[in-house]
Formats: structure tokens, sequence, C-alpha cells
């Protein structure tokens, strides 16, 4: 190519190179991501977000001595005062925040959800995107940035998360609701959640009053609403992108109240709520308050992650009139639905039921419904002085009338205000604590107020004197004597303690819940069962002999323990495996059934099992995804999935005790014989059926069939960030690093659940 001078020659570039990144000729943003290039490409890398790196506060950082600083009714003083302190740049509604409050920490724990325990308040992910900017977030920021001074004053002994929430309480005290209690405790993330799946289609709120043309684009549901078969794609639990619960337009924004209160009994249901506490949280919520829709979603401006870099992270500029107050627009809908907003009442549930409504529209367009009687009582305008308003009901509220069963609930609560008030409170108490796990984990002063609820997945106390060294040497003879084998041994104590899921910090071995219903009728756990039968003789033995306790729960772990040293014994390695005893064992009483049976899985890599019915659960889903979020779910890194699946596998952990994946001739030691057979060059592999979901491995030179895979196998030969680990052990100075971190990350599982002696710091000694 001839240079005239104008031209620069690629690889060379005379003087100074241009400043910041011009260089690079075009912007970083419209460069292709991974995800455009490949977007089949598993996604490993997301087992290292929010680590270490990115938490400012260090792994030493203790957020339980940090909080236990804070004086919390002097604190709740000063966001009492807060509440009532009005100011320009965002003027309260009645001369009060309480009711946008309540609106942030609801959002903030609304999107909790029960299939795989993510969403919720605990880590304050409401801070980032996606959920920062999703439309039924409008105006959340707001919310956040009044409280910053409050934040401000107290630092990281406060976190965001527990601030949120515990505003959204002060709230409600402020006007009239006696809360049930407040646990701190909750962790600030310190990045944005981009692992998990908020759901297949995008939310348009410029489109969102278009009706049936949103249909099309609309993947989660199944059947049609009214239909047998209508039922939302798990894990998901909001009835569109974007949203916290349900359209309060009904179902597409059609209207429907019926079809409303399907989506309602869904989507609710999907959150962990009954249907008496979504008629507390939905009639308890709208006494308070009012909605705004002054402005057509059109004339918005962007959400916080897409507004200019001079918006200092607040979205949703409204440019008509001052843009707030009396202007204020957030869902589209205008409106209070009771003469007071501000304080607790039933007038709520005495206005649905005593006046008919009809459809009317907002100022911004929305779908609303208004009373038709016009002498109905009246609602200030929160702005204008002197202005009255009619009463306001979403298509969502007139669901509760229509449903025969909401509708009952709704006249109960009519008939007896207290039990509607204490409903309100333990239905809000559930929702904002949902997903911070076991009670222990909970912080401050006012955890004693509640009592011990079957949501919390209660343990009861240890009784007796607890397990010194030797009779933790006794009964790790004593399990091995069993005659249960290395194999069914570890199975059985990883299939008690992987039931564990850092979202909601439900699951583990602790409580013994693995001889329980529904866990221990299971398929997947089937192998357990002599196992937990040959300890329980074990236990009971041990207490006649020495007149000590142990734990069911406890000698299901310590039997693994047992095992995976023997086996590394068997390898010729002499190791000792960590056991930390102090697990108890609940009872059947104390466990929700409907609730632990979400946590069955329908695919697990690590037990090498995929339910028959996988391709029904998760449509279009590849088993290895599943696997990637489970071990997302146990708080692996790459390094640790690998070896803890290339142990149990070593080891003939799979579920059925097959030996598909078992790339070894010598089960039950823990030898790196997985790890080369994996990538051994001298074996080529062929999908068994067009299903392609399991796998022969034939050698090259004779066509001899050497072993068998699925999926969840041969991923770590094939994804190349898993590959390079699996060489990393698949070489001759292996084996005791294989030995060693195997070890290590048995420890870690076992003990993902012991709250009791892991404090809270985000990081332990386990994740070093």
């Amino acid at each position: 190519m001839q240079n005239d001078g104008t031209d620069t020659c690629p690889h060379h570039m005379d003087g100074e190179l241009p400043a910041g990144g011009d260089h690079l000729g075009g912007s970083f943003g419209d460069a292709p991501t991974l995800e455009s290039w490949y977007p089949q490409r598993l996604r490993v890398e997301l087992l290292h977000r929010n680590g270490i790196d990115a938490d400012p506060l260090g792994a030493d950082f203790d957020y339980a001595a940090a909080f236990a600083t804070i004086d919390l009714d002097e604190l709740k003083r000063e966001i009492t005062t807060l509440l009532t302190t009005s100011v320009d740049w965002w003027p309260a509604d009645y001369g009060n925040y309480g009711p946008q409050m309540v609106r942030m920490a609801w959002h903030a724990a609304g999107t909790y959800r029960i299939a795989d325990g993510r969403g919720g308040a605990g880590t304050a992910m409401q801070r980032f995107a996606p959920i920062g900017s999703w439309w039924d977030n409008g105006n959340t920021d707001k919310s956040r940035r009044l409280l910053q001074p409050i934040k401000r004053k107290y630092g990281n002994a406060l976190s965001w998360a527990d601030l949120m929430v515990l505003t959204g309480n002060c709230s409600l005290e402020l006007m009239g609701l006696p809360t049930y209690g407040f646990g701190g405790g909750r962790l600030d993330a310190w990045e944005p959640d981009d692992g998990t799946w908020w759901g297949p289609e995008v939310w348009d709120p410029h489109q969102a009053h278009q009706g049936d043309d949103m249909v099309s684009r609309d993947e989660r549901w199944t059947g049609q609403n009214g239909d047998a078969d209508y039922d939302l794609q798990s894990p998901l639990a909001a009835s569109h992108q974007a949203l916290i619960y349900v359209n309060p337009e009904g179902p597409y924004a059609n209207g429907d109240p019926m079809g409303s209160a399907r989506d309602i009994r869904i989507t609710f249901t999907r959150m962990a709520m009954n249907d008496e506490e979504t008629v507390a949280l939905i009639a308890g919520g709208h006494a308070f308050g009012k909605s705004h829709g002054q402005v057509p979603a059109a004339d918005i401006g962007p959400s916080p992650e897409l507004a200019p870099i001079e918006s200092m992270g607040l979205g949703w500029h409204n440019p008509v009139g001052t843009g707030n107050g009396q202007y204020t627009s957030t869902n589209g809908i205008e409106g209070s639905w009771t003469p007071n907003p501000t304080q607790w009442d039933n007038t709520y549930l005495e206005n649905l039921f005593t006046y008919d409504f009809e459809q009317t529209t907002s100022p911004a367009g929305a779908l609303q419904w208004t009373p038709t009687d016009p002498d109905a009582p009246k609602t200030p305008d929160a702005h204008v002085p002197g202005q009255m308003n009619p009463l306001m009901m979403m298509t969502s509220d007139i669901a509760l009338k229509v449903d025969p069963a909401y509708r009952e609930v709704c006249e109960r609560f009519l008939a007896d205000f207290d039990l509607f008030t204490l409903a309100f409170s333990k239905a809000w108490y559930k929702l904002t604590h949902r997903d911070m796990g076991p009670k222990h984990r909970y912080l401050g002063p006012e955890v004693t107020i509640a009592d011990d609820l079957l949501w919390q997945d209660p343990l009861p106390e240890a009784e007796g004197a607890p397990l010194d060294a030797s009779d933790v040497a006794a009964l790790q003879l004593a399990t091995l004597a069993t005659g249960q084998s290395v194999s069914d041994l570890v199975f059985t104590a990883f299939s008690a303690a992987s039931t564990y899921r850092d979202s909601d910090k439900r699951g583990g071995a602790n409580g013994g819940r693995l001889a329980l219903a529904p866990q221990k009728d299971w398929a997947v756990n089937r192998r357990t069962v002599p196992v937990v039968a040959a300890l329980r003789q074990v236990q009971a033995d041990f207490t006649r002999t020495s007149g000590k306790q142990v734990s069911l729960a406890d000698l299901i772990v310590l039997g693994g323990c047992a095992a995976v040293e023997q086996a590394a014994r068997a390898a010729g390695t002499e190791t000792t495996v960590p056991f930390t005893p102090g697990r108890v064992d609940t009872t059947q009483e104390l466990t929700d059934v409907e609730m632990f049976e979400w946590l069955r899985p329908v695919a697990d890599g690590f037990r090498n099992f995929l339910s028959p019915r996988f391709a029904e659960f998760a449509p279009g889903v590849a088993p290895e995804s599943v696997f990637l979020d489970k071990a997302n779910l146990l708080t692996l890194t790459a390094p640790e999935w690998t070896v803890l699946t290339a142990g149990l596998r070593s080891l003939g952990a799979n579920w059925d005790g097959s030996d598909t994946g078992v790339l070894t001739d010598r089960v039950g030691v823990l030898s790196t014989d997985w790890f080369v057979h994996l990538t051994d060059t001298d074996l080529d592999w062929t999908p068994d059926d067009e299903s392609e979901t399991t796998f022969t491995g034939r050698t090259k030179a004779t066509g001899e069939a050497r072993f068998t895979a699925t999926r969840h196998d041969l991923l770590f030969g094939s994804n190349a960030q898993l590959r390079s680990i699996v060489d990393a052990y698949a070489g001759a100075d292996g084996q005791e690093r294989f030995i060693r971190d195997f070890v290590r990350v048995w420890d870690k599982v076992m003990m993902l659940d012991r709250f009791d002696v892991k404090g809270h710091r985000r990081y332990g000694p386990m994740a070093a």
C-alpha cells in the first residue's frame, strides 16, 4: 500500500503515542465480547467474582465485631429523624420518606427466589446493574442517596444491605406498624452480579403498554394464563424481566385481575410466600405511600447504568417541571390507596372491598382503577396543599378481590385488624431476612424479639459435653469398621454437605436432614440409606459405651473424612483431614419439606447425576451450565471445582455407583489417574447417541472401549480454562498437590454451613 503520510503502519508508530486508549482506534465499549463471539462458551470466570481482590475491607475484616460497636437505638433514632426531614432535591411525599424507603427495602429483598436462593437484600445488590437499573426499581437510587449521610457516619460498621433493611423497619415503625424484629449481619457485595440468570426476554418500559406486542418476546412462561399447564420457568420468580413481582397493570398490561391473581400466586410462591403471606405483604405494603405516574415512560431519562457520567450514578431524569415532587413518575400509575398514606391502618382493605372500581388511565397512560362512587374517600395530594385526589387501585390490587382464596384471607384480615397486623409484621420479617440463612447469623439486640420460625430451618441446641480428640479418633475407627466402603462413606458425606447453597445459606450437613424427608427419599441420595443406618448404630453404641452424645450429622461428615484419609493412604500419602465437631440433629417437625424440596437437584455433576426430566426442567440448558452453577453456589474456585470433581470420581462417588466418568482402575485410591486419562491423547471420545450426554473413550490404535463419561466429565478436558487446571495435576509432580488440595476443598465443603464457628467474615482460612 502506498503511504502518502496520512496513513500509519499498524505495526509501527513514529513519535509519541496518543493519550489514553486513542491509539487502539475505536471505543472499548463497541468491541465484541467473548460472549458475542462464542455464546455457548462456559463462563468459568464467574466462579471468581466478588472475591477478595474486589473487597476494600480485606479478608480480616470482622463485620460482627464492627456491627457490635453500633448503638442500634441511637441509629434508629437518626434514621427516623432523616425520614421526616425533607430535602429540596428530592422532596418527601407527605413530608415523610417512610413509604419510599419501605419500597426500597421491599424491592431489595423481593428479588429473592426459592429455586436457587439467589436474590434478596443480603448483599445490597440493588446498588449495581442490572438490578439497580431495572424499570421496577425506578428512583430507588434516590432513596439510597438520601441515606448516604448515615452510611458515612457509621462507615463499614454498617453495611448498605443492613442499612436498607433497617431503614425499611424504621419507616414502618414510624408509621405505626410494630415490626417483628431486625437481624443485622448482611455483608455487602463489591461488584455487580452478572452470573445470575434473570430471564430470557428484554423488558422495555417504553413498550410496557402495548399489550400483546410483548407476548412474542416473553419466553419465561409455559402455557397460557388460566390453563392448567401455565407456569414459570425455573429458577425464575418474577413475572417479567426487570420486575420484582408482577406487572401491576395485569399480565402484559391487559387489565385482567384474575390473570393478575394467577401471576401473583406463582411469583409469590416462587419467592417462598404462601397465600396468607402474599395478601399480608400486598395489603400491608399498599397501606402506605403512593404510586407515581405523571410523565410517560418515553419521556423519562435513562437508568443509572446508562445515564451520562455527570449524573453521578443517578438515573431516570425527569425533564418535566421540577422533575420530582408532584411531577414524579416511577412505574406510571398515579395515586394513593388510602386517605392517610403515612399511617398504619386497615383502610386499604376497607376501600378495596367497600367500593366498586372502574378502569381509568394515569397521566402517564398507565392502566389503573378508580372508585365508581363519587362519594368515596379522597386522598390528599402528596405535594399540593389542599388538593384532594381520587383513590387508586392497581389491577394487582383488584386481583385480591376476585381470587376466591385471596378474598378469603382479605376478609379474615378485615374482620381482625390485630391478626392482619401480626401477619404483615411476620411476612415483612420473612421477606427481609429470608436469604440470611440460620438465625445464629443474625446480629443485634432485636434478634431475640422473633421466635424460631420454620422458614429459618431451625436447629436445636447441642446437648451434652462436646467431643474431644479421643472421642473423634474412636468414632473415626468405628465408622470405618461398619463395613461401608470408602466410596459409600465419601458419597454420603458429600451428599449431606453439598445441599448447601451460599445464595441463601440453606442446606448443608448440619442438622442431619439427609436422614429426613424429603432428602432421604431423593433418587440421587439412595446410596446414602444403608450408610445412614450403619452410622445410627455407631451413634447408639457410642452413647451406650461412653455416656456421651454424638450427632448423626457429625458422624456422616466424620465417616467421609475417615474415608478420604484411607483413600490418600492407599495412594501412598499419609494425611489428616480436618474435622470440626459440633453439628446437631434437627427433627422432621422442624424441617419445611416443601421448601427443602426446592433443593432437590435436577443435575449434579459432582455425583454425575442427570434427572431423566432434565430437558423438561431446564429446556435448552446444557448440563455443564448447571454444574457450573452448582460450583458457584458452593463458593468454589475453578481449581477447587476441578480438584473436587476429580477426587469424587477417583473415590467412586457417582450417584448410582456406576463407573461412568471414573477414569481409573483404582477406585477408592486418591490418585491423579482421572486427570491423566481425561487428557490422554491416545483416546478418542465419541457420543453414545444423538443426545450427546454420555460418551465412550476408545483407544485410537485398536478402537477398544476404555472408559465412559458424561458431559460433566469431558467438560474439564474441552474447556480451555479448566483443561489448563487439569494439566497442573496430570503431570508427574501432581500427586502430592492433588491430595493436599483435595483435602482442603473437602474440608471447605464440609464446613460451608458452619456459621456457628465461621462467624461473619466473607473470606476465611478455607478460601485462602
